[in-house]
């Protein structure tokens, strides 16, 4: 059905790398046994001389820094351009298609499998994105473990990060195994484990990033309004941040509903409230109020490690037509749109640039600090592809009439998303 990919694009270089390696191995355990054997013949001075020689033969052929663990296998992907702007560019159609299928992937969870649930058309499944002026390497899912062996990786956000993941999970399991050591009541936090490299890779769920609680009536039933406070971020993730390597945050959907913000006993304004004598805030106002001060918490983190790197996802979109999630809206398109047909004024776009220019002051205070921030800009990317989502072919039961245009397909184009995470990582080490 699908094409099932498991090549690399540098098998020649790999493979000549991995030779001269061999060579440089066999040539200094024959030099150092011929050492021992003859240790007692050696004068000091020819005894240091070839011990000097062994190093640095070892410093250059290894690589440039042989201090960095596997940092050679970074040379498998091609360099890209520093100047080059990853995600402005255009969807080009791609013969190869994914490197899994919805029935190779052990981890793909049932919401998520369009084709299972119905789905006839495959083209959304067979384009590429092409960035202006540069190429996006290809997934590696070989090369990413080696990158981030011993490390814990985090998604934290609401059910996009947690869809993020799952691709991730999906592209990696090619390579390796993962195990499922953890899943809470709820399933919205989940924990797996790469044994043999060391790797943890887990969801955080979290509404808004910060505190949030929200109002009920006289039976205590939810009712739809929320208050955050903005001074205090959601334990739920941010407990666990000192014993993470890498974050991945985002969080949106929440944001458009009633919500009352707060900073400590303050009450700053309010999103979709009406209240008479009250600031009124719009959504992209009230990103702006959140991530300030997420970033702002991350970068001050007193307990998290030194070289923790985050990186900010920008919001992705939804493509609801013809009505909301609710009132019958859906997402029909089976190809993706050119340039000239999204709409770079959208609320999409202003939350996008808010959640930038945010990242932007925290990065600038943080010129000499340790901690690192790098921004997934995927809003315009994924704004190009309507034809990305589940609509009707998602399987919930408990919903039906209902389409799901915010969730994206695996595989599909979310799985981009996992490229630009290895050239993020690749640029931040």
């Amino acid at each position: 059905m699908y094409k099932h990919m498991r090549g690399y694009d540098s098998w020649d270089d790999r493979h000549a790398t991995m030779k001269s390696s061999s060579i440089f191995r066999e040539s200094s355990e024959k030099t150092e046994r011929w050492m021992v054997m003859n240790k007692g013949r050696l004068s000091p001075f020819l005894l240091s001389s070839l011990c000097i020689t062994l190093f640095f033969t070892g410093f250059f052929v290894y690589h440039q820094n042989p201090f960095i663990s596997d940092q050679n296998f970074l040379t498998l992907q091609p360099l890209i351009d520093p100047e080059c702007d990853l995600f402005k560019g255009h969807w080009v159609p791609d013969k190869r298609g994914s490197l899994y299928t919805n029935s190779s992937c052990s981890t793909l969870p049932d919401s998520k499998n369009c084709i299972k649930h119905g789905r006839l058309d495959r083209d959304f499944l067979f384009w590429r994105w092409k960035p202006d002026g540069c190429d996006l390497p290809r997934f590696n899912p070989k090369v990413f473990l080696r990158m981030v062996r011993g490390k814990k990786m985090s998604f934290i956000g609401d059910s996009v990060a947690r869809n993020h993941m799952e691709s991730l999970l999906c592209l990696l399991s090619m390579e390796e195994t993962p195990k499922d050591i953890y899943k809470d009541g709820e399933d919205r936090n989940r924990i797996w484990y790469f044994p043999n490299h060391d790797f943890t890779l887990s969801t955080s769920w979290t509404k808004f990033l910060v505190e949030e609680r929200e109002r009920v009536d006289v039976n205590k039933t939810g009712t739809g309004l929320f208050d955050i406070d903005i001074s205090k971020m959601d334990e739920g993730w941010f407990k666990g941040l000192p014993n993470t390597d890498i974050a991945i945050v985002s969080a949106a959907h929440w944001f458009f509903r009633p919500i009352f913000i707060h900073r400590g006993d303050e009450t700053l304004g309010c999103i979709y409230c009406n209240v008479p004598n009250m600031t009124q805030f719009s959504p992209d106002q009230g990103f702006k109020l959140v991530y300030s001060s997420v970033f702002k918490h991350i970068n001050e983190c007193d307990n998290c490690k030194k070289d923790l790197v985050t990186v900010m996802r920008t919001m992705s979109p939804a493509h609801f037509e013809n009505g909301t999630w609710d009132t019958g809206g859906s997402c029909r398109r089976t190809t993706p749109f050119g340039v000239n047909q999204i709409d770079l004024q959208s609320n999409e776009m202003k939350i996008r640039t808010s959640q930038i220019e945010q990242l932007e002051v925290i990065t600038k205070q943080n010129q000499k600090g340790k901690k690192k921030f790098g921004v997934m800009d995927v809003t315009r990317v994924m704004l190009m592809r309507p034809d990305g989502h589940p609509n009707s072919h998602w399987g919930n039961k408990w919903m039906k009439g209902y389409n799901d245009c915010v969730h994206w397909c695996l595989p599909g184009p979310i799985d981009t998303w996992n490229e630009f995470l290895m050239a993020i990582l690749r640029q931040l080490r």
